[in-house]
């Protein structure tokens, strides 16, 4: 039975080096069957003419050719076509060889007489080494205009240092915890890691701990087995066991219960975990990176963390901190969401007024990035020109340190907070749940906020 053909959005080519007419025919009848295009080379001159043709995916060598042997062509492939995954066919004799050109930077190699199952899974495994190999390339390049080269998005040194850990950290399988508070794109930094990890291919799977009932969390993560409780009428599979063999991001984990937490305690250390109401352990083979939108010393005091949790989980620790505390990177990243969501709705918007980008740096954004990223949605969308003006934001326009009565005691970040949600309340009319919105925080945080600046609710 021959492998499922590539989706045709994806047709890898595949080119074949070979001086025996019968397997050139064969290899292009069997990847031609298979929805690959074909490309084929009889001799080493041959091959050398296609480089200037177009790049394949992967090539089929075959050691011996009438006019120079596979290993002295390997450099040249390599330095032609950098991307592309070479695989060598080889006679019996010629294996210490093969195993030098692995070394030299071929995928791998085969013997003749080969069998054809296994070589279509071997080729098939490469052109997806390729993709992901691409895929790693472009987050890397990513990351680094993230950091800084051509208009980064990221100027500050904070940034500019979590992203240089997180390329050192992302290949690791070291458990991880980012902290900040809501809004600073703790999320954005765990697809980052997953994405730039050898788990990539995997599943990435996320859960709001802070967002399930107390009853249902741990059937959540775990699973349950059928009959574990009323309403289980056939055995679930837990979030633990879809994120096999790729990354689990257990978000706002200092709301999970604290029973809860010693049982994902002993799934870290034990690298198991047990369904609700099942009697055998699973293996939990994935990545763990945790978020909390609280510092942990005030998670520990508030009994909302457990401390040898905290210990295990973050072996890592990202901290991303306060939109306000890296002003450098309001305006890269205003200017980013401007060019994306004019992109969206079709509009040409080409920056802001430097009225509007001073209201923007000078606001406190205490819902961080997410609030900067829906103020820049809802200012094109209400822009009247080619440029978005103040009057198109919904930011208060002159922030300053004054308090209310009663409030006399509050810093100055404290009292620029307060007034940003004042003014977010005043303009959707009480609403906390757009209001909430607006500012790029939940609504628990929001009414959290509204407590402690004594505000009616």
């Amino acid at each position: 039975m021959q492998p499922a053909a590539p989706p045709a959005s994806m047709k890898d080519r595949i080119l074949v080096v070979d001086d025996e007419a019968d397997i050139l025919e064969m290899l292009s009848d069997l990847f031609s069957g298979q929805g690959y295009e074909v490309m084929v080379a009889t001799s080493a001159k041959a091959l050398r003419a296609l480089f200037e043709g177009p790049q394949p995916d992967v090539v089929l060598l075959d050691w011996r050719l009438p006019d120079g042997d596979g290993i002295d062509l390997l450099p040249n492939v390599e330095s032609q076509w950098p991307r592309t995954e070479v695989i060598m066919i080889t006679g019996d004799s010629d294996i210490k060889a093969a195993v030098k050109a692995v070394k030299l930077g071929a995928y791998d190699f085969v013997t003749k007489p080969f069998q054809i199952d296994s070589l279509s899974v071997l080729v098939q495994r490469a052109c997806d080494h390729k993709r992901l190999r691409q895929r790693a390339e472009k987050l890397q390049d990513t990351v680094s205009k993230l950091a800084g080269r051509d208009s980064p998005v990221f100027k500050s040194p904070a940034m500019k240092a979590v992203l240089r850990l997180v390329e050192r950290i992302a290949p690791s399988d070291a458990s991880l915890l980012i902290t900040g508070e809501s809004g600073t794109g703790k999320e954005v930094i765990a697809d980052l890691v997953h994405s730039l990890s050898h788990r990539a291919q995997g599943p990435l799977v996320k859960i709001n701990c802070a967002a399930l009932p107390r009853e249902l969390i741990e059937s959540e993560l775990f699973g349950a087995v059928k009959g574990a409780y009323t309403g289980a009428h056939a055995d679930r599979d837990g979030l633990f066991r879809q994120a096999q063999n790729g990354t689990i991001l257990l978000d706002e984990i200092s709301e999970m219960p604290l029973d809860t937490q010693s049982k994902l305690l002993r799934v870290l250390q034990d690298k198991e975990f047990r369904p609700v109401g099942g009697k055998t352990s699973l293996k939990a083979d994935c990545r763990v990176i945790a978020s909390t939108n609280r510092r942990p010393e005030d998670a520990f005091r508030d009994n909302k963390l457990r401390e040898d949790l905290f210990y295990r989980i973050s072996a890592i620790t990202i901290h991303l901190p306060p939109l306000r505390e890296r002003r450098e990177d309001i305006l890269p990243l205003a200017n980013a969401f401007l060019k994306r969501f004019s992109a969206q709705a079709g509009i040409a918007i080409n920056g802001f007024t430097p009225a509007a980008a001073d209201a923007l740096q000078q606001c406190e954004w205490p819902g961080n990035v997410r609030q900067l990223e829906n103020e820049v949605q809802r200012a094109v969308l209400v822009c009247d020109g080619d440029t978005v003006d103040v009057p198109a934001l919904s930011i208060p326009r002159h922030p300053v340190a004054s308090t209310a009565p009663g409030q006399s005691n509050l810093a100055g970040l404290e009292a620029m907070e307060r007034d940003a949600i004042l003014n977010a309340l005043e303009q959707t009319g009480g609403n906390k749940a757009a209001a909430a919105r607006q500012l790029g925080v939940t609504r628990q945080t929001l009414y959290n906020k509204m407590r402690y600046y004594n505000l009616p609710q």
